[in-house]
């Protein structure tokens, strides 16, 4: 019997097109996104991958983004 190997997902997020508005960490159920304490060139606490290990590849947060900052991988 073979057991099925656990999907990796990269949840990749272009910081400069954020605009921190934390859509994608309020949907994110298994809660692996944090607004960033750091501020990009607009001035935005962007969003980051906290736990990328977790992520389930749910794509909610791809779904949500209004600026399209966000891309979900498998890896």
């Amino acid at each position: 019997m073979t057991t099925k190997a656990k999907k990796k997902y990269q949840v990749v997020i272009q910081q400069e097109a954020c605009k921190g508005c934390a859509l994608c960490v309020t949907y994110c159920k298994p809660q692996i996104l944090i607004s960033s304490p750091a501020l990009n060139e607009m001035g935005y606490h962007y969003a980051e991958p906290k736990k990328q290990e977790k992520c389930t590849g749910c794509m909610s947060c791809v779904l949500v983004c209004p600026d399209l900052a966000i891309e979900v991988y498998c890896e």
